[in-house]
């Protein structure tokens, strides 16, 4: 009776899997399942079995799959030959994301392999967790689109549920803000976003501050017109150094995986070029003529006639925010020290008058209460 049911049970598993296959072949002939873009008519002819091919996700981890198209041409030319994609149906180009991932600085994507798991909660509750980033850590393939990258991967926790991801950053800060397994150098990228800071860059909305002189059209405090940009996101400052390179971020040859350079070491001259992630939205001739800061040329640009090269903007500013003070103030410890009297800190004045006071050691050079 046993041997009976066995044989039943394995004959059924046989017509299921037949029919699976079937399923997958007669895919071309029929509405295929998928949504989003892979699911446009047309573009993947074999539909499931461009992806879904024996144990290819199973030995080479689905990022090698991803790859296939999203490749170089080589890559891309074998899917066709295959009958795979049909190049006709490509709307736009498709970027070698392969050759990004191999940057200097990366996703850790094709270092990092066989971590993810289908079930995983995030942000990370466990400090023993491994960290890793893989293409469906930030795509879901059946379901995103052109338009929504992301659609298909759930945001902030709501309840027992998930909610949808509006915005780029909330797909951040499924890794980068509560997780508790954030390497020590790394920092809260919530908390300094929150925008009942004193001081943030806006990204989860408009700035502190209503007027800020040295922003560059479009860019504004307060957006009060069409075209006018009052907010940015994260993609902003992290993605390709290529601008004609794929979005997001996913590789640059720039550390800290920047859109464009932007120095961070005490004692580095001060160009147009040195401090180009900042100059995009920051006007360089109104920093250099103090129009925000009195001091500000003599801290970037140091004095003349001295070796002195000044220090970077990194040294006072944190670009994500602040939780202390205005200004995005945020004293690197590694430049700037507690004064003799054992103080480390910034005293504002008001933002509109520009004014304030600081207590630190920097550059061999005491303030107290130095006021400007």
């Amino acid at each position: 009776m046993f041997r009976n049911r066995y044989f039943i049970l394995l004959a059924g598993i046989a017509i299921f899997c037949s029919l699976g296959a079937a399923s997958l072949d007669a895919a071309p002939r029929s509405q295929s399942r998928l949504a989003g873009v892979h699911g446009e008519p047309g573009l993947l002819p074999k539909s499931c079995r461009a992806c879904h091919r024996g144990m290819a996700i199973a030995v080479q981890g689905e990022e090698r799959l991803c790859l296939n198209c999203h490749g170089t041409g080589g890559d891309r030319s074998r899917m066709i030959s295959g009958g795979y994609l049909d190049p006709g149906k490509i709307r736009g180009s498709l970027h070698d994301i392969g050759q990004e991932l191999r940057k200097p600085y990366n996703h850790p994507v094709l270092s990092v392999r066989g971590v993810h798991n289908a079930r995983e909660e995030l942000p990370e509750d466990s400090a023993s967790a491994a960290r890793h980033s893989e293409c469906v850590d930030c795509h879901a393939p059946h379901d995103l689109t052109r338009d929504e990258p992301f659609r298909g991967i759930g945001g902030r926790r709501v309840g027992n549920f998930y909610a949808p991801i509006e915005h780029e950053y909330e797909l951040c800060y499924r890794c980068h803000a509560e997780s508790a397994n954030l390497p020590p150098r790394f920092t809260n990228k919530h908390a300094e976003f929150k925008t009942t800071n004193p001081s943030y860059h806006p990204v989860e909305g408009e700035g502190a501050s209503a007027y800020v002189i040295s922003l560059k059209d479009p860019y504004v405090g307060r957006k009060t017109a069409p075209g006018e940009r009052s907010t940015i996101t994260c993609g902003d400052c992290h993605g390709s150094d290529d601008p004609g390179g794929p979005a997001g971020p996913h590789g640059s040859r720039f550390r800290g995986l920047l859109v464009r350079n932007y120095e961070m070491e005490d004692g580095r001259p001060e160009s147009d070029y040195a401090y180009a992630l900042c100059y995009g939205c920051h006007d360089r001739t109104s920093i250099l003529n103090d129009e925000s800061f009195p001091l500000h040329a003599l801290h970037i640009q140091g004095r003349s006639g001295v070796r002195d090269s000044g220090t970077s903007c990194f040294s006072c500013h944190d670009a994500h925010g602040s939780t202390r003070y205005p200004s995005l103030i945020r004293f690197n410890d590694r430049v700037v020290k507690p004064n003799a009297a054992g103080k480390l800190s910034f005293d504002p004045q008001g933002t509109g008058a520009r004014r304030g006071s600081c207590s630190l050691r920097c550059h061999g050079v005491e303030h107290d209460e130095k006021s400007y």
